[in-house]
């Protein structure tokens, strides 16, 4: 088998993995949540007349702080929404499987483990931790 050919494989069989399944479901949550991309859409247009009054010559200090108090209420609700949570935690988890992937073909061309992290779930093994 080709190199490419085992690259499809391994492709097929991350995709099939319950933190890839996980990491689309969160993705499709996200896509769908009305509530969420309202805020993320005030949040966008708030941000853009910050630094609309920002870059003003005459600015006006009230509406600014007006502005960025609004901006930092959607932030956190932003932040702290569970559909934003499990998104980022699916991505987080998916991104450690990703790199875990990577230290384990780069150990099996270079025979060097590539910064041990010291937690075993975060690399192919064979270090001995």
């Amino acid at each position: 088998m080709g190199i490419f050919e085992l690259a499809a494989e391994l492709g097929k069989a991350l995709k099939d993995d319950e933190k890839l399944i996980r990491l689309s479901a969160a993705k499709t949550a996200y896509e769908s949540d009305g509530e969420l991309k309202k805020k993320m859409v005030e949040y966008e247009v708030q941000q853009k007349a910050l630094q609309g009054e920002i870059t003003r010559e005459e600015r006006d200090t009230l509406f600014i702080e007006t502005i960025q108090k609004r901006i930092d209420v959607l932030y956190r609700e932003i932040m702290e929404h569970p559909v934003f949570v499990e998104l980022n935690e699916a991505q987080a988890e998916v991104n450690e499987l990703m790199n875990a992937v990577n230290n384990t073909i780069t150990f099996h061309i270079t025979g060097e483990q590539p910064s041990c992290t010291h937690n075993c779930s975060t690399c192919g093994g064979g270090c001995g931790h």
